[in-house]
This record gives structure tokens, C-alpha cells and sequence, in this order.
């Protein structure tokens, strides 16, 4: 029986960690790298000239986020399997970006016969995630919650990220330059995230985010 060969997009705006992608990818039999994209703007461009079957993602993009693309992605080709690779501790973005409808996510640091495994399980309808992370929502689910349930989940994908990089102490220009929008949008963003959490000022704002991922990664 001829196997069907699975086309791949590569959406990561590091060129060596889509370089290594690639010679995995193309290295195993019957997967094919056809398309490769550094924003989550050219993968949507890309996506609407060639036949993609299976998308690796990550969620640190320039402009519109890996979030937001993978949502995007889902809602005009549902059909699509998606992958977020990603170098963000998974307790913070897995169910997050499961949510948003990705089939699974692994952080870089793995070793690359574990990405084609979480590739293969995907593949087969599953959803991939560490064993760690599978025990953490497992613990969750038996306590009517997820682990990385919190107040933080009335963030929108954008805000959180913005939130996490308030937390590693940039201030609104230096986050608007890495995610490529105005300094206004991100004080729009900041002033919702004040309000969603009840905070008076941006002191509070960054205090609050240290201290939150402080305390979640204990």
C-alpha cells in the first residue's frame, strides 16, 4: 500500500530552529517540508497557495501571534493537524494553545526523535503532550480544574503574552519593537489587563506579573 506523503509548514521566525525542522522532517519517509514561514502573516499567505496538511508552530511570532495564527488556521482549514514547538515552558501555553486548537505541543528542548513521536501521535488522532503535562491536567481534571487553570485564563492570547513580558521587565516600547505593533497598542492592552485584575497602576501591574509567574513555577 502507497502511503500518502504529509506536506508541513514550518512557522518559526528563527531561522536555525526551522533548519533543524527541516532535516528531521525531510529526513523521515513519506514527510515532506513544503512551505516554510517566519510570521504567522506569510504562513496565512502561504497556506492559501499550497496544499498543507500538518502545521509546526511556533507561538512566539512577530505581529499576529502563534496563538492567534493557530486559530486562524483552525477556523478556514479544520482538517489541518497542528503542532506548537515552542521554547515557553508548556505548564504556561500547552492547554492554552490545546484550547486554541492545537493537537499538541513540545517544548525545543526535546530531543528530536521525540518531535517526530509527537508528530506520529497526531497523526494517529491523538493529542501529544509530556507525560509531566498529561499527569498535570490529569490531576487537575480529578479536581474539577487544570493545574494551569488560574485567574490569568480571563486573558486573551495576546494579553497573556503581553503579561509574561511585562513579567520578564519590559516596559511598553520594548514589547510593542519584539511583537511589532504600535506602543499604543500596547498600552491599550496593558490598561485591560489593569482592569481585568483590578490593578491601579503599572507598578502593580509588574509586581503582580513577577510575582505570578514566581509563583508558578514553584
Amino acid at each position: 500500500m502507497v502511503m500518502k506523503e504529509i506536506k508541513f509548514i514550518l512557522v518559526d521566525d528563527h531561522p536555525i530552529s526551522r533548519e533543524g525542522l527541516v532535516y528531521l522532517i525531510n529526513d523521515t519517509e513519506d514527510f515532506s517540508i513544503v512551505a516554510e514561514a517566519s510570521s504567522a502573516e506569510e504562513a496565512l499567505e502561504i497556506m492559501e497557495q499550497k496544499e498543507v496538511d500538518f502545521a509546526v508552530v511556533d507561538i512566539s511570532l512577530k505581529g499576529i501571534s502563534g496563538l492567534q495564527l493557530i486559530r486562524k488556521l483552525k477556523n478556514k482549514y479544520p482538517k489541518l493537524y497542528i503542532l506548537v514547538v515552542s521554547m515557553h515552558d508548556e505548564t504556561l501555553y500547552a492547554k492554552r494553545a490545546l484550547d486554541t486548537g492545537a493537537h499538541g505541543y513540545i517544548m525545543k528542548e526535546e530531543a528530536s526523535n521525540e518531535v517526530l513521536n509527537a508528530i506520529r501521535q497526531i497523526l494517529a488522532g491523538k493529542i501529544y503532550l509530556s507525560e509531566a503535562m498529561k499527569s498535570r491536567m490529569m490531576i487537575g481534571i480529578s479536581k474539577k480544574r487544570y493545574t494551569t487553570s488560574s485567574i490569568v485564563d480571563k486573558l486573551s492570547d495576546r494579553e497573556f503574552e503581553i503579561f509574561q513580558l511585562i513579567a520578564r521587565g519590559m516596559g511598553p516600547a520594548l514589547i510593542a519593537k519584539k511583537l511589532n505593533v504600535s506602543v499604543k497598542t500596547i498600552e491599550t492592552h496593558r490598561n485591560n489587563i489593569k482592569i481585568k485584575f483590578d490593578l491601579s497602576n503599572a507598578f502593580e501591574l509588574r509586581e503582580f506579573a513577577i510575582n505570578w509567574f514566581k509563583n508558578k513555577s514553584k
